[in-house]
């Protein structure tokens, strides 16, 4: 199997002064092993990074941005979902 055959990956890094993973680039690879094994090498190569997650390219599922109006205006007339109306203690510095 040659190398453009491998399956594409998304590549998602947790860096060390944040909370969640974030989308870092793609890239082919045989399996998961060596995707994650790829990942650490191209995209975390100054130890920036405390996790990797990779997912195949395959495997993620969008919606259509036309879709936007119908997908997002029903959160929109609730606003008791928005946090506008808490107040944050003090201390909290993660929310």
């Amino acid at each position: 199997m040659k190398n453009s055959d491998w399956p594409l990956w998304e590549v998602f890094i947790r860096s060390k002064q944040g909370l969640n993973h974030k989308h870092a680039g793609s890239l082919r690879a045989a399996d998961a092993e060596m995707a994650i094994e790829n990942a650490r090498d191209v995209y975390t190569r100054r130890s920036e990074g405390i996790s990797i997650w990779v997912v195949e390219s395959n495997q993620v599922h969008a919606s259509d941005p036309s879709d936007m109006d119908s997908l997002f205006e029903p959160s929109n007339t609730k606003v008791y979902r928005h946090p506008t109306f808490y107040d944050v203690p003090d201390g909290i510095t993660h929310m």
